[in-house]
């Protein structure tokens, strides 16, 4: 989603359902849309688009809607879209997650990570652990025991600070990492392993509609 919005698409609008997904982006001109499903790790018949951030580019994201379903994300997404505030947020733009929360100063933060169908998923927690590693890092000598909720935080922190250094190799040996190798998507998990090479926060600004949020 970050990737899609840096890229200039006019916004990312989450569906749990295909179904939904279709007859809701048939109100909008051909021209202006673009159809994402993914399901198991691979493209959905009939889309434009997979999950995959190297498919965003410039020429084909700007100025249009990106109307997306996934196994996970986008479900999740449904869930807690009536939060007060809502980020997604990834490896590739910790930094900009962080930033926003170092200047907001939220009273509590929730990261909600999607997992895979229900269940525990290291790329979510290591995700996780980054950001309240760098959230720690700048909160001016408060201990992590002051910043974390619950013990899900001290395990996300500890997973990131043993891989920090090749989040690259803990992808590959992730549940869905190796789903991700055997239909050929090594070049999506390199991507994916970088961090904070997107200065993009997708904010939701209406229920299931996330943009670029302008500072």
């Amino acid at each position: 989603m970050a990737a899609a919005l840096a890229a200039g698409a006019e916004a990312v609008q989450v569906f749990s359902s295909m179904d939904e997904l279709m007859r809701v982006s048939e109100d909008w001109p051909a021209s202006k849309r673009l159809r994402a499903g993914e399901r198991g790790g691979a493209k959905v018949a009939g889309c434009d688009l997979g999950n995959s951030p190297l498919d965003c580019q410039p020429d084909l994201m700007a100025n249009r809607r990106l109307f997306i379903s996934t196994t996970n994300g986008t479900r999740c997404l449904s869930r807690i879209q009536n939060a007060k505030t809502v980020l997604t947020a990834a490896l590739t733009n910790r930094a900009a997650v962080v930033n926003y929360l170092h200047h907001h100063q939220p009273q509590t933060v929730w990261i909600v990570g999607s997992g895979w169908e229900g269940s525990f998923s290291l790329e979510d927690t290591v995700c996780a652990g980054a950001i309240v590693h760098q959230l720690s890092q700048m909160s001016g000598g408060h201990p992590l025991s002051e910043l974390a909720g619950n013990d899900e935080v001290f395990s996300a922190v500890a997973l990131y600070s043993q891989w920090q250094d090749n989040l690259l190799g803990l992808l590959q040996n992730a549940t869905h990492g190796q789903r991700l190798l055997r239909l050929d998507c090594q070049d999506d998990l390199k991507y994916c392993a970088q961090t904070d090479i997107l200065d993009a926060l997708p904010i939701q600004t209406e229920p299931a509609v996330l943009k670029l949020h302008q500072r």
